[in-house]
């Protein structure tokens, strides 16, 4: 699976393949990672996929919570480089498809955590199986691969004491089970579902603590977004004058420093 490849490169801190390496209209791309990683030469893009490798790899030595998701069974694999990330608009005829089999993918992401336990013993790894549905794919294909995940997540969470699951799939599929929840592509969860499943994260994984300050947080990005119809009346400065006084509160722990510069140059 592409994302155990990359956890696996990470850890080692691989160099990036040469034959993985592709340019179009004058920009490089990388077969094995996303989009967003590109760069004008081969040779920065061979540095930038190190230092993005070198940042997971101090994250999965130092962090305490790795949370994975996963999309979908199906790969797409080349001749010369194998498992590949993102096809990056190559032709189709370039890829075979590939529906992994469940003892594959237990085996490689096995390999891949026990790895992972090894450097960082108290890293906490939480799973959850994307409930966006590869329609692509087609329905019983899509149905198919959520099935090997979820069945792949049981056995991943059965072999590894630090490793636990979360539902989102479920919440969505079979809680919400409505398509109202979805967005008007009918595929993507809609941001009242988003915000459902996001409580539930929280009272499943947060202290109460956590809660309290996540809820803090929500109530002053709410104020943030607040557009005053006469930003220079008296009852506005007030609010702005409140804001502030809330966000020096919680700079301490969160850095709001842009956010504190905006509301003191709102009050002038």
């Amino acid at each position: 699976m592409v994302l155990g490849d990359l956890l696996d490169h990470a850890t080692l801190l691989d160099k990036a393949e040469e034959n993985g390496i592709i340019e179009r209209d004058g920009v490089y791309y990388y077969l094995g990672a996303h989009s967003d990683l590109f760069a004008f030469s081969r040779e920065e893009l061979a540095e930038k996929y190190h230092t993005q490798l070198a940042v997971v790899k101090d994250y999965l030595e130092n962090g305490s919570h790795a949370i994975l998701t996963l999309g979908t069974s199906w790969i797409y694999k080349t001749e010369g480089f194998g498992r590949v990330a993102n096809c990056h608009k190559l032709p189709q005829k370039l890829f075979r498809k590939k529906l992994v089999p469940l003892e594959e993918m237990v085996s490689h992401l096995s390999h891949v955590f026990g790895n992972i336990s090894r450097i960082n013993p108290e890293l906490k790894i939480i799973l959850t199986v994307s409930p966006v549905r590869h329609i692509k794919d087609g329905i019983p294909e899509n149905q198919l691969s959520k099935s090997l995940l979820r069945v792949l997540c049981h056995e991943l969470e059965n072999r590894f004491s630090n490793t636990i699951y979360f539902p989102a799939y479920e919440i969505l599929i079979d809680e919400l089970r409505d398509y109202r929840f979805y967005k008007e592509d009918l595929i993507h969860p809609s941001v009242e579902a988003e915000n459902y499943i996001w409580k539930k994260w929280g009272n499943s994984n947060f202290s109460e603590e956590t809660r309290h300050k996540t809820e803090q947080i929500h109530k002053i990005n709410q104020e943030l977004a607040h557009r005053p119809l006469n930003p220079k009346s008296d009852a506005h400065r007030k609010f702005l004058r409140n804001l502030l006084q809330k966000l020096e509160r919680l700079n301490g722990e969160f850095d709001f420093s842009k956010e504190m510069e905006n509301v003191t140059t709102q009050l002038g």
